[in-house]
C-alpha cells in the first residue's frame, strides 16, 4: 500500500535499529524537501508489542524529551517483546514549538485516519493508523497541555472497542500509578490517536502531563513513573528506567467530561484571573475566577462560575483571551458502576 510516507523500518529484525520516516513536501525552501521523523525500534524475542510516540502536539515537550532518553538508554538486553519510539510524531510542530504542523497547520490528532495522499500531517496519521499501529498491542500517546493551557497530570483512555478491551484499557490505565485518570467519549469514528489505536485493533493509552509550553520536576517525574508503570504492567521492562524517585502507585480517581457546560468558554475578548487551582473540587455555583476588560475600566469584572460540579481538570494560561476560548474545566468523577 502506498502510504505517501516512506521509510527504512524493518518491522521483523532483532536487536535495535534507528530508522526515520520521510514525507515529501516542496516547501519555498527546498522543491524536493522531505519531512523527517526518527523512529527507534528494539525487538528481544516475543513478547508484548508496543508503541511509545510524543509530539502528536509539537508543543507539548514532558513526552519528547523522556521518549527520547528512552530511546538512548533502552537497550534489547534489557527488554523482552517489541517496543517503538517516535519522540516526534509531528517532527515539522515540534521543530516550529507549535501545536500544529508549519507545513499545513494540521493538528495529528484530529488528522486521522489521514490520508495517503493528503497533505503532510495527513499522510503521517495513515501512516501511524494503518501501518504502525496494527502491529502492535498497545499505543501509548503522551500529552501535556501545550503552551496554553496546564493539565492536571492524568492519564486517558477512550470507551473504544468490545467491553474485555475496555477493561484492559482501565486496566493500564490504573497501573500509570496517577492519581487521576480521565475516560473520553470521542466514539468510534473519532479523529484521535487513541480511536486510531483501537480501529486498529489495539488499545490506546494516551496522558496529560503538564502545560505551558515548559516541562517542572512534577511534570516530568509523573510522565516518567506512567512509562515506567506502563511497561513493567506489560513485561517489557522488569524495573524502572527512566523514574529518578521511587515509584509511587496511587489510589486513581477516574474522571469524564461529558458536556460543554462542565467547561467555562470566553464570549468577548477579555483578561482571565483563575480563582481555583488544578484538582480543586468544586461545586455548580462557585467561583472560577473572573474576567477583565482592559477596554473598559468602567466596568466591573465579570464574575465567572461553574455550572457542574466536578474537579478542576485543566485551565488556561494565557491571560489574554479571545472569544471561544476555553478557560476552564471541571470534570465529573466516574462512579465504579460507569467503569466497565
Amino acid at each position: 500500500m502506498h502510504t505517501g510516507v516512506f521509510h527504512d523500518l524493518d518491522l521483523t529484525a532483532q536487536g535495535r535499529r534507528l530508522a526515520r520516516l520521510s514525507v515529501p513536501f516542496s516547501i519555498d525552501r527546498s522543491p524536493y524537501f522531505q519531512a523527517k521523523i526518527p523512529v527507534v525500534r528494539l525487538r528481544n524475542g516475543e513478547g508484548p508489542r508496543i508503541l511509545l510516540m510524543a509530539g502528536n502536539h509539537g508543543d507539548e515537550y514532558e513526552g519528547e524529551i523522556l521518549l527520547a532518553r528512552l530511546a538512548r538508554e533502552l537497550t534489547p538486553e534489557r527488554m523482552r517483546g517489541e517496543v517503538t519510539i517516535i519522540p516526534f510524531a509531528n517532527a515539522p510542530a515540534v521543530m516550529a514549538a507549535r501545536r500544529r504542523s508549519p507545513l499545513d497547520e494540521g493538528n495529528l490528532n484530529r488528522a486521522f485516519p489521514g490520508d495517503p495522499l493528503g497533505t503532510p500531517t495527513a499522510r503521517i496519521a495513515h501512516f501511524l493508523e494503518h501501518e504502525l499501529f496494527p502491529v502492535h498491542d498497545v499505543v501509548f500517546d503522551l500529552h501535556s497541555g501545550g503552551t496554553s493551557m496546564e493539565h492536571l497530570h492524568c492519564a486517558l483512555i477512550e470507551r473504544q472497542g468490545p467491553p474485555e478491551r475496555f477493561a484492559e484499557a482501565m486496566r493500564l490505565m490504573r497501573a500509570t500509578g496517577l492519581p487521576y485518570g480521565f475516560v473520553a467519549e470521542n466514539g468510534a469514528a473519532a479523529p484521535t490517536s487513541m480511536a486510531a489505536a483501537a480501529r486498529a485493533g489495539a488499545i490506546g493509552l494516551s496522558g496529560e502531563f503538564g502545560g505551558g509550553g515548559t516541562v517542572t520536576t512534577d511534570s516530568m517525574q509523573a510522565t516518567a513513573c506512567a512509562i515506567d508503570n506502563v511497561l513493567i504492567e506489560l513485561g517489557v521492562i522488569d524495573a524502572p528506567l527512566l523514574s529518578r524517585k521511587p515509584l509511587v502507585r496511587k489510589e486513581m480517581t477516574v474522571l469524564a467530561l461529558e458536556s460543554h457546560a462542565q467547561a467555562i468558554y470566553a464570549v468577548r475578548r477579555g483578561w482571565f484571573e483563575p480563582a481555583v487551582a488544578l484538582g480543586d473540587r468544586v461545586e455548580a455555583g462557585d467561583l472560577a475566577g473572573w474576567y477583565h476588560d482592559f477596554e473598559r475600566l468602567d466596568l466591573p469584572e465579570e464574575e465567572l462560575r461553574f455550572a457542574r460540579s466536578g474537579i478542576v481538570l485543566s485551565r488556561r494560561l494565557h491571560c489574554d483571551s479571545q472569544a471561544g476560548d476555553c478557560l476552564v474545566q471541571a470534570a465529573r468523577p466516574l462512579r465504579e458502576d460507569e467503569m466497565t
